[in-house]
């Protein structure tokens, strides 16, 4: 809060610049940041609120923004309540209160919450009050709990009422009455109970031994349980004297250090069961072959757990004689149960009186083998009755099961292939994590659409044909088509469907990027074609032509390896389509060819990210970090890609060696020279990581070498080495010396080009038959990596993505982005207002700049570009947000993006979403 309170803007609140504010208020202030304990200040007329950390605990989603507001405008929803005791307080007229119950809204809900608190009215250098101080401590919690109590406690006895049993309680030392229930007083009469001892309610009750069972209760701590015990009493004065026989306990109360400080007593009046006791004797005698018969286990233990009878299949489950188990502890014959649940349901049964059933998992000592048994434990004369099965296969089989129905969901939510259930009317019932990443839709949305919701109109002749085949056949040849996403845009998909019981089960790849791919290499064919017919055309004409012709000989080694490569992979993507449309393809098959093509698009996508490393075109993000800790974290990736039988030894013990640069490409290239080092040793041997500072960078390649101290990187092999006359070109793109399919001669391109672009380089010195070293070395910088809190775009997560009528300022020259970004923003509540070039944009400003909250610009624009649109802006403009996009831009790439927020196209619509909320919310 101080930090808050030294950065907040008071000139725009009535005490102005802090320099100029009374010292009283300066001592308040000072006094509250101090202070643990919750505090707040309000000062003037306007009632101006300040506060410490604890304070602005109690404001909880109020805080920060009530800092220097109204303290009855921050607490509007209680001002009612506030205003006498503000206006009391202003008067003069110091306020305290033990409780006040207030209903608060500051978690987005009203609760009710309870504070102790002191207004203590502030006088100004003149005399005059000018506002008051208030420690305050928020109570909800102990008010809460005391309600709790007060309630737990009504609750039980309401329960001691209605119980069926007598129920006593007794105050230590001389067992004063404390409460009885209807029960207890039904059994003994309707005496003078509470307040008096058991001595002066039972006189008759001497010689019968319960006041000496009470005081060893007492005196030793230890429970007291009897059974059929005879009493003699009298229900009222004067009558004659009874005897009946009684079941009870007495179970010691105690407090927290474990004093007896009272005696609980629960029982029932037995002398039906017992005079009748004989006749169940002969009952037994009549059930005792039903027992026998029984398909369930059955035993009975006595108050002491001891078995006092099993029956016969209770025998077969046990598998030891009769003989070994009568008379025994249930704890000596089960050890394993001692300390389980089953434990705890036999202790609850045994004192409670209540029956318990409950599913015992435990390992049979003999075999190993995990066995469950269904147990239903029972209340009896003397004990307790227990019936068991032996329940392991039916837990086994919902286990399998449920293993199963697991399985399904998580391969259904880490499958990178949409799936789509259809229902009988063809509406989706349900969709996986893929197919909504793919459409921009929630769940909620996309179930419940029909296919003709999704699909272009168009496309529909290609859709009723698969519904008819997989309505006929069971299943439908994969076919392509495009959707639509939740933004009206497009994309293509590649669709199998097959019914699988009442429901249709698809599944789709999103195809869109090798599309897209397959006619950016078209294009690129027949540019590179044009380009070397041209080059041949004029190899011949003067030695400056030829020159250049060896430029473009160049070049089209480049773009010849580009297109060879593409071409593999569109190999692969071409031939896996053509057998997905054959019909009665296996299903194994099937989902070979779908995972071919999702390895391929990513292949493709990873060679254009080598190639932009490779031309130092690449947009990087550095930032500082220790190399030696970066080896480390990665270390165990590492292994993992050269395997078992090469030994990683790693000396990277420097201190501070610093670089500032993009971590993934560092890590990148790290991986690129790793897996370099174990083709050349062909799996097996030793791999070298160094890492030392070094004073200077040395010529390299006939490069000038950098002054200024640089990190070196090296990586040695133990392989086959490189010929000299190779040397020169393994950093080529392309170029390699493995075998045909086992490399793209890329991997050393991207180490090249992230070393150039990061102000460093690589070097390589190798022998044939001894091994090769390569060293990367980047710029060392002088300090630690500073602390930062997460990216903004990490708060801003689960936000509503409503842009709340915010003004957006589109600055794109391109018509058809220009309609489809304003568009998108107009979906995601933004107002946004189009501009086709820099200078419209910056004449827009000059009219008006207040009525925009963000500028969001395109970098690649003829005339004036983006970064300098930015810049203008922010010297015309300071405090206007920009935002910056682009697909590819040399400018970015070479210069970086000038603290600029920047979003490569193509962008997603939450990232749209979530820079433009955190943007124009910090300018809020």
């Amino acid at each position: 809060m101080a930090s808050l309170i030294r950065a907040h803007d008071w000139t725009a609140t009535p005490l102005g610049e802090p320099a100029g504010w009374p010292s009283s208020l300066k001592t308040l202030v000072g006094v509250m940041l101090g202070s643990i304990q919750p505090m707040f200040v309000t000062w003037g007329p306007d009632r101006t609120l300040l506060y410490n950390d604890a304070y602005a605990e109690i404001l909880a989603r109020k805080h920060p923004a009530a800092l220097g507001r109204d303290f009855l405008e921050v607490w509007h929803e209680i001002r009612t309540d506030l205003l006498p005791i503000v206006e009391q307080a202003y008067g003069g007229e110091p306020v305290h209160m033990d409780d006040i119950t207030l209903m608060m809204e500051r978690r987005g809900y009203l609760e009710e919450a309870h504070f102790a608190f002191s207004y203590r009215p502030v006088r100004d250098e003149a005399g005059a009050i000018t506002g008051f101080f208030c420690p305050c401590n928020e109570i909800t919690g102990q008010i809460m709990a005391e309600r709790r109590l007060a309630a737990e406690t009504e609750r039980q006895q309401r329960l001691f009422e209605q119980a069926p049993g007598f129920v006593a309680v007794l105050a230590q030392p001389d067992h004063t009455f404390e409460f009885v229930n209807q029960a207890y007083r039904r059994l003994f009469g309707d005496r003078d109970f509470v307040g008096r001892t058991v001595r002066e309610v039972f006189p008759e009750l001497v010689g019968q031994g319960f006041f000496e069972q009470l005081d060893d209760v007492y005196t030793s701590g230890k429970r007291f349980a009897a059974h059929h015990q005879p009493v003699r009493f009298r229900r009222s004065p004067g009558s004659m004297a009874e005897e009946r026989f009684l079941d009870f306990i007495y179970e010691p109360v105690r407090d927290e250090a474990g004093r007896v400080t009272g005696i609980f007593c629960e029982g029932h009046d037995v002398t039906e069961a017992h005079l009748a006791q004989p006749a169940i004797d002969a009952s037994n005698a009549r059930y005792g072959g039903v027992l026998a018969a029984m398909s369930e286990g059955f035993l009975v233990l006595d108050e002491d757990y001891r078995v006092t009878e099993i029956n016969a299949e209770g025998l077969r489950i046990d598998g030891r004689p009769k003989s070994e188990i009568l008379g025994k502890s249930h704890w000596e014959l089960f050890p394993a149960s001692i300390g389980t649940p089953v434990q705890a349901a036999y202790h609850r049964v045994m004192a409670e009186r209540v029956p318990v059933e409950l599913n015992h998992h435990y390992q049979d000592a003999a075999t190993g083998h995990d066995l469950w048994l269904a147990l239903r434990i029972y209340p009896v004369p003397g004990g307790v009755a227990v019936f068991y099965r032996d329940i392991s296969e039916r837990v086994r089989a919902e286990e399998a099961l449920r293993r199963s129905e697991e399985r399904l969901r998580t391969a259904m939510g880490i499958s990178t292939v949409g799936v789509l259930f259809w229902g009988p009317g063809f509406g989706l019932t349900e969709v996986n994590d893929a197919f909504l990443a793919m459409t921009g839709f929630s769940r909620e949305e996309a179930l419940g659409k029909t296919w003709q919701e999704l699909t272009p109109e168009e496309f529909f002749p290609e859709s009723l044909r698969a519904v008819e085949q997989v309505m006929t056949k069971g299943e439908a040849t994969p076919y392509e088509k495009q959707y639509f996403r939740k933004d009206g845009s497009r994309w293509w998909g590649l669709f199998a469907p097959r019914k699988v019981g009442d429901e249709v089960v698809e599944f789709v790849l999103d195809v869109t990027d090798r599309r897209e791919a397959e006619a950016a290499l078209r294009a690129l064919n027949e540019d590179l074609e044009t380009r070397v017919l041209h080059a041949v055309a004029e190899r011949e004409k003067t030695e400056a032509a030829l020159r250049q012709s060896q430029k473009l000989e160049a070049v089209g080694q480049l773009t010849g390896g580009v297109a060879h490569d593409f071409n593999n992979l569109l190999t692969i993507i071409r031939s896996s389509v053509e057998f997905l449309r054959r019909p009665n393809l296996p299903e194994d098959r099937r989902r070979r060819y779908i995972d071919a093509i999702t390895d391929t698009v990513d292949r493709a996508a990873k060679l254009t990210g080598q190639l932009l490393a490779f031309a130092r075109r690449q947009a990087l993000k550095p930032e500082v970090f220790d190399v030696p800790e970066r080896i480390q974290a990665i270390t165990d990736m590492l292994r993992t890609i050269v395997g078992g039988r090469i030994q990683i030894v790693i000396d990277a013990t420097c201190l501070r060696c610093f670089a500032e640069a993009d971590v993934v490409q560092f890590e990148t290239a790290v991986v690129n020279m790793v897996v370099n080092a174990r083709d050349a040793m062909n799996g097996e041997g030793i791999l070298t990581v160094h890492v030392n500072p070094q004073a200077q960078m040395p010529p390299i390649r006939g490069h000038a070498g950098g002054s200024g101290k640089f990190v070196a990187l090296s990586i040695g092999d133990t392989g086959s080495g490189v010929p000299a006359d190779r040397l020169g070109q393994i950093f080529e793109p392309f170029f390699t010396a493995k075998e045909i399919g086992k490399g793209t001669g890329l991997g050393l391109s991207q180490v090249y080009g992230f070393a150039k672009q990061s102000g460093g380089d690589v070097a390589v010195a190798s022998e044939l038959g001894k091994g090769t070293t390569f060293t990367l070395y980047l710029p060392m910088v002088e300090r630690d990596v500073e602390p930062g809190g997460a990216p903004d775009h990490c708060r801003d997560a689960g936000q509503d993505e409503d842009g709340g009528g915010r003004r957006v300022l589109v600055v794109e020259d391109n018509i058809e982005v220009g309609r489809f970004s304003t568009q998108l923003l107009q979906d995601l509540g933004y107002e946004p207002t189009w501009a086709a070039n820099a200078r419209e944009a910056l004449t827009l400003l000059d009219k008006d700049a207040a009525r925009f909250d963000v500028v969001f610009s395109d970098v690649v624009m003829p005339g004036m570009n983006g970064i300098e649109l930015g810049r203008e802006i922010r010297q015309r403009f300071p405090g206007l947000p920009v935002v910056l996009t682009s697909g590819y831009s040399h400018v970015l790439a070479e210069e970086g993006r000038h603290g600029f927020e920047l979003l490569q196209k193509p962008y997603a619509v939450d990232d749209v979403s979530r820079v433009l909320r955190r943007l124009t919310r910090r300018r809020m």
